[in-house]
């Protein structure tokens, strides 16, 4: 245990349990808190074993709702573009790709909250594009959630029905990237230590995350959302800064 860094554990337990409430996951806090400890790639191998036990939680908790169409139009197109991103995560530079990500996050959320009457249109066409966006990213980068998150809040969807279903997606995600991040070498063997811990702390900050949600009122929730996602835009960049 003397190995065991567990002032990141207490961080990753943070991020799920503001993923939770925010609906997108807690690889948008997760990736960027975890690259202050461990290289980029390991990361990457990292957080897909994470998810997978994060996401299997909220899918549980928030079972009763989940919207079957949207996840076909989002989730097949992230799951092709996941695999896609995680095999040219080798050949691309990260530090280029995560300053383009922060911009695009901090921009388009801060449009958003200022302008909040502006809306992306709720049809197949944006989801189908946003799956492949999100998917793209989380395959390259690690983390897709906020921008899976801002198509989905497209759709105005009640916030149970909201995390339920982009907690499915992002499982389907984590499950077809761990695959390729085995096969590019981001699973090391001296990670592993922190996969049971990793795995309680899904369970746990889900859990957490679905208590406090109970509070918040739909009519907050896309907006909360949004500052958060403005919130991981500002520590990727930010990260990258000091680097």
């Amino acid at each position: 245990m003397k190995d065991i860094n567990f002032v990141f554990l207490l961080l990753a337990l943070l991020a799920e349990v503001i993923g939770t409430i925010g609906g997108f996951g807690s690889s948008v806090f997760f990736v960027p808190l975890g690259n202050f400890y461990f290289d980029f790639y390991s990361v990457l191998g990292l957080t897909a074993l994470f998810h997978l036990s994060s996401n299997l939680s909220k899918i549980y908790l928030f079972k009763e709702g989940l919207d079957k169409g949207l996840l076909l139009k989002i989730g097949i197109p992230s799951v092709i573009f996941v695999i896609i991103g995680g095999f040219l995560s080798k050949e691309m530079n990260s530090a280029v790709l995560e300053i383009i990500l922060g911009i695009f996050l901090v921009g388009f959320s801060l449009v958003f909250i200022i302008r909040s009457n502006i809306s992306i249109a709720p049809n197949t066409r944006n989801a189908i594009v946003g799956g492949s966006f999100s998917g793209f990213s989380a395959g390259l980068l690690g983390t897709g959630g906020a921008i899976r998150g801002l198509t989905m809040a497209a759709f105005n969807l009640e916030k149970s029905v909201f995390i339920a279903t982009s907690a499915f997606i992002d499982f389907m995600i984590d499950f077809s990237r761990t695959f390729v991040y085995y096969n590019n070498g981001y699973i090391h063997q001296h990670d592993l230590k922190y996969v049971p811990y990793l795995f309680a702390i899904g369970l746990l900050g889900s859990f957490i995350g679905k208590k406090i949600l109970a509070y918040i009122p739909q009519a907050k929730f896309r907006r909360l959302s949004l500052l958060f996602i403005f919130l991981i835009g500002l520590v990727t960049i930010i990260q990258l800064m000091i680097r």
